[in-house]
């Protein structure tokens, strides 16, 4: 199963918000991949693509590309900020690259 944070949720409704589109929804996507995995990608987007997953939560619309749905299983998505950088972060499921070079995945 995926989750997202209630942090999540409200960071990303609040992008919403100030992009003025509230009652769009989050879509996750799976970029590509590597030597080290799938990388994934988030966007807003006013209706999910044809074959994506849907789901709310907390009032958030999130559209799950299928790819990204079958490969994203075990993980949560949440939002930091540490006071010197802030986004959005995958937890969970297989190892990812902490830069492009590829002898970096554990």
């Amino acid at each position: 199963m995926f989750t997202i944070t209630d942090r999540a949720i409200d960071k990303a409704k609040e992008i919403l918000v100030v992009e003025g589109k509230s009652d769009w929804g989050l879509r996750i996507f799976c970029a590509g991949e590597s030597c080290c995995g799938p990388s994934f990608g988030l966007d807003i987007n006013e209706e999910p693509a044809i074959g994506d997953q849907v789901f709310e939560k907390n009032g958030l619309k999130v559209f799950l590309e299928q790819v990204a749905f079958e490969k994203l299983f075990g993980m949560q998505l949440d939002y930091y900020d540490d006071g010197q950088r802030a986004g959005f972060i995958l937890t969970g499921g297989a190892p990812s690259c902490s830069s492009s070079d590829c002898s970096s995945c554990s």
